[in-house]
């Protein structure tokens, strides 16, 4: 595996184009010593200011989503539904707001210990979705504004997943922009979520 940290200016490119070449790249989290990688296989990119399902639309700003506004490459870590924790890449430039939502991954190394931190969830779901994702891997509060290029969670290389085995599709569980294409994942695998 390579787990060769991505360089800045892979971050430092707008939403859609971070996320579909995030699809093959490798999650690596040490987050409370245990490591853990999974494979991305699914992911969402909201585009800025003028995407109405964006947490910063229409330059909306707050302490939630500052990080949003930040360089690219950090973590957005948000709490959502009262109860689970998303984490996006933060992309483009300094000061506009745009993210990719991790959104599935496929394990790789550390099973036991997100079957440990998912409790009973069947393999197959240990991973598939975007708070299950966080909730495998031990993300938090604690890594929003987190450098995702430094342990204790990074965006390693991987593999490029070829155009041909890349999917597209409308984004899931949203009201508003739902006619945008800005989903991408891993034709037939069976980690993307549902």
């Amino acid at each position: 595996m390579n787990l060769r940290p991505l360089p800045a200016a892979f971050f430092a490119r707008d939403a859609t184009s971070v996320a579909r070449d995030c699809l093959g790249r490798l999650l690596v989290s040490e987050i409370g010593g245990e490591r853990c990688v999974v494979r991305i296989v699914e992911v969402e990119a909201y585009t800025g200011p003028r995407d109405p399902a964006s947490h910063a639309a229409a330059g909306h700003r707050s302490p939630r989503n500052e990080v949003m506004y930040g360089p690219p490459g950090l973590a957005y870590v948000y709490f959502t539904y009262g109860m689970h924790w998303c984490v996006n890449v933060v992309t483009g430039r300094e000061g506009y707001p745009s993210a990719v939502l991790l959104r599935a991954a496929e394990p790789l190394e550390g099973l036991t210990v997100m079957r440990g931190r998912r409790s009973g969830a069947p393999d197959r779901l240990l991973t598939a979705g975007p708070a299950r994702l966080t909730a495998a891997l031990g993300i938090s509060r604690e890594q929003n504004g987190h450098d995702l290029r430094r342990p204790p969670l990074w965006l390693a290389a991987g593999t490029p997943l070829p155009t041909w085995r890349r999917g597209r599709s409308v984004r899931i569980g949203i009201s508003v922009g739902q006619e945008r294409q800005l989903r991408f994942f891993e034709r037939g695998n069976p980690w993307v979520s549902r």
